[in-house]
């Protein structure tokens, strides 16, 4: 299988490139990413654990998906492309916010990403693609926020920034 390029863009979000995934990550070159989150009519985060398999963040709690977006997607084709592909489900999404980071693993790779938030809504359990996703499992905003002050180690790194920063964006979406 042929590996995926990302788009490489500034900090206006200006495509400037391709680049594949593999190498912008060893190189922290700055990409487009986006990051979907999905609630419940109970105003619960569905999150997911990201597979064993995983390059990097194994076994890590975050976010319903996140990905890249391919060349001449927009950002809502890609998250809802990702989450049928990672989650198993279809559901309307809507675009909150960007913001940049940047942030190194112990593999010696480094996100550093332009990273798209978007929110959806959903009350069934998900069908998920154990090549992607380990687990499962929905919980409150309140709930998070306590887990990830008692246990940061088990979340990822873009997760914990979303949260610690932008979690009130979440919480004005209410159903």
């Amino acid at each position: 299988m042929k590996e995926e390029n990302v788009i490489l863009v500034n900090e206006k979000d200006e495509q400037i490139g391709l680049m594949p995934k593999l190498e912008a990550h060893e190189k922290a070159v700055l990409h487009r990413a986006f990051s979907v989150f999905v609630l419940n009519n109970k105003n619960e985060i569905m999150l997911q654990q990201r597979a064993h398999q995983k390059y990097h963040s194994p076994l890590l709690w975050t976010n319903t998906c996140c990905s890249h977006q391919r060349d001449g997607e927009t950002n809502i084709q890609a998250g809802s492309r990702r989450l049928f592909e990672e989650m198993g489900f279809e559901t309307g999404l809507k675009e909150l916010f960007h913001f940049i980071y940047k942030a190194p693993f112990d593999n010696g790779l480094t996100e550093h990403e332009l990273d798209h938030v978007m929110i959806g809504y959903y009350n069934d359990n998900p069908k998920i693609n154990t090549e992607e996703v380990e687990n499962w499992k929905w919980m409150s905003i309140d709930d998070v926020k306590n887990d990830i002050q008692l246990h940061p180690e088990i979340y990822t790194v873009w997760f914990k920034i979303i949260f610690d920063e932008f979690y009130h964006f979440l919480e004005d979406h209410k159903i």
